[in-house]
């Protein structure tokens, strides 16, 4: 576990201001992009969809905004429908309501399908809510609902827990890195560096076209669900 950065308790509806008063002066464009505040019905019918309940630093932010609200989804093919582009940390986009529901419940059903052989360190925990990840789904972060605490997962070496010590260090860590670069930057050289990608195995790449052709949600890398696979050898048999 790494160490936890500084910042460790706050508001977070005061570090998440830091971030868009930032956007308000230097990129206008962005933060109408940004979406309205999100409503507490929504919320709550998101818990009652996951069944697992925000915590209170969570539950703050998506009030301030919901990045998904009044906006339907125009990538069908990918997990992350929508997602907003933000220097933060991790490089990833984040996610409002819909994206958070569609990411969580994909973890959690590649946990049940592939259970993890290290119970000690699972692939993914209930307890886990993604807030950012890539369009694939396959790196991202989560804040624990046990503890507050913020981590990152990745499909090459797993997660890593205790990265921030709360949502609020998070983004105030995100309104640092965005005051430190030049006015209209942080969409070039000051953006933060992108995750390691990995390409898809070639003969994964026909599995993957009948999962789609069939109805099936497969990412574009990474590992395959082994349902998915198995449907796929009995098609052909």
């Amino acid at each position: 576990m790494s160490e936890t950065p500084m910042h460790e308790a706050g508001d977070v509806r005061e570090a998440w201001g830091r971030v868009t008063a930032w956007l308000e002066r230097n990129d206008p464009e962005a933060l109408a992009a940004l979406g309205g505040p999100g409503s507490p019905e929504a919320i709550d019918e998101a818990e009652l969809h996951i069944g697992l309940k925000l915590p209170r630093e969570m539950r703050q932010w998506l009030l301030a905004n919901d990045i998904d609200a009044g906006r339907q989804p125009d990538r069908p093919s990918c997990l992350v429908a929508l997602g907003y582009e933000v220097a933060i940390p991790g490089g990833h986009l984040l996610l409002g309501l819909t994206d958070i529901q569609r990411v969580y419940l994909s973890q959690m059903a590649l946990e049940e399908m592939q259970p993890s052989e290290d119970l000690d360190c699972p692939f993914w925990r209930r307890e886990w809510v993604p807030f950012a990840a890539e369009r694939d789904g396959l790196y991202g972060t989560f804040l624990d609902t046990l503890n507050g605490t913020i981590g990152m997962w990745a499909e090459a070496h797993g997660p890593e827990e205790g990265v921030y010590a709360s949502l609020f260090a998070f983004f105030q860590e995100t309104a640092d890195r965005l005051e430190g670069v030049s006015s209209g930057d942080w969409r070039g050289p000051g953006k933060s560096s992108s995750p390691r990608k990995h390409d898809p195995r070639p003969e994964d790449e026909p599995i993957r076209l009948w999962a789609r052709t069939n109805g099936y949600l497969v990412n574009d890398r990474g590992r395959i669900p082994a349902t998915i696979r198995e449907a796929y050898e009995v098609s052909r048999r």
